[in-house]
């Protein structure tokens, strides 16, 4: 199920084991206390935390004697393992005992942050939760419910541009939305106000410098391109963000995979990828070769001492824009 969905599912009553899986912290964080706000009593005595790196072979019976000792006065145990990642034999020999006639005064909770692949969600006995980071939709709607909820009228697509400014990450967005409550207090939220207060993700500059290069908008690039420098003061980062992201553009240009095979090769959500299959389209790939090969040749000159970052950059603009 999707992290959005694990609230209502809670409802029904308490699962055996759940894996929360993914790359947002903010779900994986909220997944687990939901579950142990629902089900955990006097967690000083009923919960445990167990690091998955240090239960490799025999030593996962720690896993399953804690699994099998009783709640001190309460209804369940709740035990929880970080980045848990065991071999299918591992399973087999140590586990598959446990987890598939499991202890009912027991619940389980693995949290894995999504760094390895994991071939414990196809176990049936497992309730897996997806915790990747969520559509631009999703997050827009959760923002708009939570100003709502607070008293605040925040337009939807308000919501919109706070989703894509954090880039989805429900970290950012929820301390963006926290902070848009605390200065609003009630009333109206507008449009201007969260442009003003909002800060946008540098990766989300990067995007608008290169659709800017897709309409030609020169003096929309330099603004973009100016607020980068100022807030970061270094040129050759931001000439290595425009290098990954030209490579990114043109490696979506140029494959026949899918956006979904995509999002997987360039750890991308597939919106990211749609969105720069767009831009690859409108800019061109032939045009995205000779960028990505002049940042490559600017870098390096940078590296080796032959020119200065800011002589780089303008070099680079000369080039996008002055051919």
């Amino acid at each position: 199920m999707k992290y959005t969905e694990l609230k209502n599912d809670i409802l029904g009553g308490a699962k055996n084991i759940y894996l929360l899986e993914g790359d947002d912290a903010y779900f994986l964080l909220k997944g687990e206390k939901m579950i142990k706000d629902a089900f955990l009593e006097n967690a000083e005595l009923n919960f445990s935390a167990l690091d998955g790196e240090a239960l490799k072979g025999g030593a996962l019976t720690t896993l399953t004697s804690a699994l099998e000792s009783f709640p001190f006065m309460a209804q369940k145990r709740i035990i929880k393992v970080t980045d848990f990642y065991p071999t299918e034999s591992e399973y087999e020999r140590y586990l598959k005992k446990t987890f598939e006639n499991f202890p009912p005064t027991s619940i389980l909770i693995i949290v894995n942050h999504g760094g390895k692949k994991s071939d414990l969600k196809r176990k049936g006995c497992i309730t897996y939760v997806d915790c990747n980071r969520a559509d631009e939709e999703t997050v827009a709607k959760w923002a708009y419910l939570t100003f709502k909820r607070a008293g605040i009228n925040c337009p939807v697509d308000a919501c919109g541009a706070i989703a894509r400014y954090c880039l989805c990450n429900m970290s950012r967005v929820a301390l963006e939305v926290e902070k848009l409550i605390d200065f609003k207090g009630s009333g109206a939220l507008t449009r201007e106000e969260v442009e003003a207060s909002v800060y946008k993700d540098a990766d989300y500059r990067i995007y608008e410098m290169t659709n800017a290069i897709a309409r030609r908008d020169y003096d929309k690039y330099l603004s973009v391109q100016s607020d980068l420098c100022r807030k970061n003061g270094d040129e050759t980062s931001l000439l290595s963000g425009l290098f990954s992201y030209f490579k990114n553009l043109l490696t979506v240009s140029e494959s026949r995979k899918s956006d979904a095979e995509l999002s997987g090769l360039l750890k991308m959500k597939e919106f990211g990828v749609k969105k720069s299959r767009e831009q690859a389209n409108a800019i061109g790939a032939e045009k995205l070769k000779a960028y990505v090969t002049a940042v490559y040749s600017v870098l390096s000159d940078i590296k080796s001492g032959i020119t200065t970052p800011q002589s780089g950059l303008m070099k680079i603009n000369a080039t996008i824009f002055f051919g």
